[in-house]
């Protein structure tokens, strides 16, 4: 017995062979017996919450509420097998629904059964793109989207999702689409009396419950409460009839089925798989390393992807839609004592076992009640505090977060994650377009050379220019640089070197290679020499290739900027003596 299988901990699967890609098999062969009872009495739990989240999370995608069912059960079995996390729960979530919803239901033009074949052919496009970006190693580009952005971009979600769902909470429904014509429509229904009291009350209370449980009782099942208050309801007072009930589910699970749908579909579809996979991925990735971190474990982002996409295909196959990870769930798993991938499946056989021998079991769960579980789970997407400190401390970022925000709120959230890209990408070119930089001069009593704006007291080498491009050089930033060097040597007398200090440059493009052809061009005619410091070796190679290392000259590339300074000094003959040879 290994030291870790003595410490009751699940052993890591190999990093090498088949076991890397099937983790959760692994676990099965080394399975022990003390962790058994942990992990039914955590799937048990569990399949309480799955349920009613799951029929929830559906019909907020404008779908069925059976399918939330089956996009929760094979996504658990596919992801307990394949997933790298040990304990991550996957299944519908509140920050795809709208997505889904914007995807499928134009598409399907009311047609309940092409919006299932629609939302299956999602799925598997959704699993198909996350499966070969995690075998192509792509897994980093959720790092593209920062911090501001991925802020607006789930606040403006939460608040899609709320408002959609705000009809269901009073009892009445609506046909409008988009954040506008939804209020308006939500406005006009209450505006003339199609509210149900008995749904409101039942609604409001659900929702006063899972926020309460939630703020003073974190461990207790608040939407389980929520859901059992809601059928008893229903049940004491004879409401079937007067709100709307989800109704006996139909028996059985469905069978395997590649969904059918129009080629001239495909490309709407792909589009939004697109979004779903870089929203489900970012979601994943990040819950996933958390719950590592807290086990000081690692977890590879690109099997991540793998599993990801495994799941998402199994869903779609099966009359399910796309699936995330579940950040409200999966701490659910692990506070009641999950320990190994067995947790989750445990759910998935329960809630299979429920349709097969108890379809009626959730028929008087109110609509009203699941609008509630809803809504309380995109509050958990709102990041306000976040925000406002956003607001303090850099108001270029809260920017980027209210740009990302209004367009999924008023473009909707398709086009509003392909705007919250292009702003991440604008953003990144912003900030190399223009990059932060320097001239340096020598602080007496103070080692290295620094900033005059922020050392005015700093003495400048006459004749030398230091400065300092905190960038790569490429072909957004490279003219700029340009005109930096040629302002500084013309808004001094008698400069006879620049002396550029480039450890920040870590790359030289094409473009930029042809800029500095042209730059030494004009430094020739002003007789001011290029010279570089701290330049890396392989932006040297870029630089021999170009044809420019030898234009420049190879005495005019030192290691540091201290022998930059001493070969000026010597080779000028300038009158200059540093702090510390006074000494």
């Amino acid at each position: 017995m290994t030291e870790v299988e003595r410490a009751g901990r699940v052993p890591s699967p190999p990093a090498r062979g088949v076991w890397r890609w099937l983790p959760g098999l692994h676990t099965l062969v080394h399975y022990r017996a003390p962790w058994l009872p942990h992990d039914v009495v955590a799937g048990i739990v569990l399949t309480a919450i799955l349920i009613p989240v799951g029929m929830g999370y559906a019909q907020a995608a404008g779908l069925p509420a059976i399918t939330g069912l089956y996009a929760t059960i094979l996504p658990l079995i596919a992801y307990a097998v394949a997933g790298p996390s040990r304990v991550l729960v996957l299944g519908p979530d509140s920050s795809l629904a709208p997505l889904i919803a914007a995807v499928v239901l134009p598409l399907a033009a009311g047609d309940p059964d092409r919006a299932l074949a629609l939302a299956g052919m999602l799925a598997i496009l959704t699993g198909l793109l996350c499966a070969v970006a995690g075998l192509a190693h792509v897994g980093f580009v959720t790092d593209l989207l920062s911090v501001p952005i991925r802020y607006g971009f789930l606040n403006g979600i939460a608040l899609t999702v709320i408002v959609g769902q705000l009809p269901a909470l009073f009892g009445f429904s609506t046909d409008a689409d988009g954040l506008l014509p939804e209020t308006w429509a939500f406005l006009r229904g209450v505006w003339n009396g199609e509210t149900v009291p008995e749904a409101l009350a039942i609604g409001v209370s659900a929702l006063v419950v899972i926020l309460a449980t939630r703020r003073f009782a974190p461990r207790v099942p608040g939407v389980l409460i929520a859901a059992l208050i809601g059928m008893a309801a229903v049940s004491i007072f004879d409401l079937r009839g007067v709100v709307e009930v989800v109704g006996v589910l139909p028996s059985g699970f469905p069978p395997f089925t590649v969904p059918s749908v129009h080629l001239a579909d495909l490309w709407d579809l792909s589009l939004g798989a697109f979004g779903i996979a870089l929203v489900a991925l970012a979601d994943t990735s990040v819950l996933s390393r958390t719950l590592a971190a807290r086990e000081r474990r690692e977890v590879d982002p690109n099997q991540e992807l793998v599993a990801l996409g495994v799941a998402n295909a199994a869903a779609g196959l099966f009359q399910g839609f796309p699936i995330s990870s579940s950040a409200s769930r999966t701490p659910v798993a692990v506070s009641a004592g999950a320990r190994t991938q067995l947790a989750p499946l445990v759910g998935a056989l329960a809630i299979a076992l429920m349709l097969l021998f108890a379809p009626g079991l959730v028929r008087n769960l109110p609509q009203a009640a699941l609008a509630a579980i809803v809504i309380a789970a995109a509050t958990t997407l709102i990041e306000l505090r976040a925000v406002i400190r956003l607001l303090r401390v850099r108001r270029s970022e809260f920017f980027l977060f209210l740009g990302a925000f209004l367009a999924v709120a008023l473009l909707g959230v398709l086009r509003g994650i392909f705007v919250a890209i292009l702003l991440a990408l604008g953003n990144f070119i912003r900030r190399a377009w223009r990059p932060h930089d320097a001239v340096l001069g020598r602080v007496d009593d103070l080692k290295g050379y620094h900033d005059l704006d922020r050392f005015p007291r700093a003495r400048t080498i006459p004749g030398l220019v230091i400065y300092r491009f905190d960038a790569p050089l490429f072909f957004a930033n490279a003219a700029n640089f340009r005109r930096r060097a040629l302002g500084l040597i013309r808004a001094q007398e008698g400069v006879r070197w620049i002396l550029v200090a480039a450890e920040p440059m870590t790359d030289v493009d094409v473009t930029a290679g042809t800029v500095l052809r042209d730059l030494l061009d004009e430094l020739d005619e002003a007789g001011v020499e290029l010279a570089f410091a701290e330049m890396k070796d392989p932006v040297k190679d870029r630089l021999r290739r170009y044809g420019l290392y030898d234009r420049i000259g190879a005495d005019r590339f030192f290691p540091t900027l201290g022998t930059a300074v001493d070969a000026y000094v010597r080779g000028s003959g300038i009158d200059w003596v540093d702090w510390e040879e006074r000494r």
